[in-house]
């Protein structure tokens, strides 16, 4: 007699499957019997934990945005000088990305098709917002160069952190704590007043 195998997925597991195969595939070009497939179980199975690609989607999205305004509240990036506190928002916003490395290469490649995309994308204007109000913050206290648009900057400092989920590979020796010193060091050399 042979025994049904048993539905070991957890909600977790089944979505760090489903990050995996949306990283790989797109959002768009992944449908549920790919996810089944990927994770070794029936569709239904899925249907256990979830009501969908698209909630599956909103969590993992969900994962990597709450890791980035998490930063926003911790004391380093609330306390001190604005210069201060930006160095620290980006220092961990390198650190986030990269510990929740699929979770945030993921959010990155949302288009806003879905009602999730578009407001995943909302959220990260979002931050982006308040880390440009950071910016101007510490061009007001006179620590940042006032020659350079703050709009600009923030593109291109978030341009530097998120390449990081195109090359960033930990299994290949690249330290996240040498990864994200380096962005700190790259960017406030340029920004901040000499």
């Amino acid at each position: 007699m042979t025994m049904a195998r048993r539905d070991t997925y957890t909600p977790d597991t089944l979505l760090a499957v489903a990050v995996r195969v949306f990283n790989e595939r797109g959002y768009d070009g992944t449908s549920m019997e790919h996810l089944s497939k990927a994770a070794g179980i029936s569709k239904s199975s899925i249907y256990h934990h979830v009501r969908g690609k698209e909630e599956l989607l909103r969590r993992a999205v969900a994962r990597a945005l709450d890791g980035l305004f998490g930063i926003l509240a911790e004391p380093g990036a609330t306390d001190g000088r604005a210069v201060e506190r930006l160095e620290y928002v980006t220092r961990r916003t390198a650190e986030v990305l990269m510990a929740e490395l699929p979770y945030v290469t993921l959010l990155l490649r949302v288009h806003g098709n879905t009602d999730t995309e578009r407001w995943a994308l909302a959220r990260r204007r979002e931050f982006d917002q308040q880390v440009a109000e950071l910016l101007k913050q510490a061009a007001a206290e006179g620590d940042l160069r006032t020659d350079i648009d703050v709009r600009l900057a923030t593109r291109l400092l978030f341009g530097m952190i998120n390449s990081i989920v195109e090359w960033y590979r930990p299994e290949r020796g690249s330290a996240a704590p040498e990864v994200s010193a380096a962005v700190v060091r790259m960017a406030f050399a340029g920004l901040r007043v000499t």
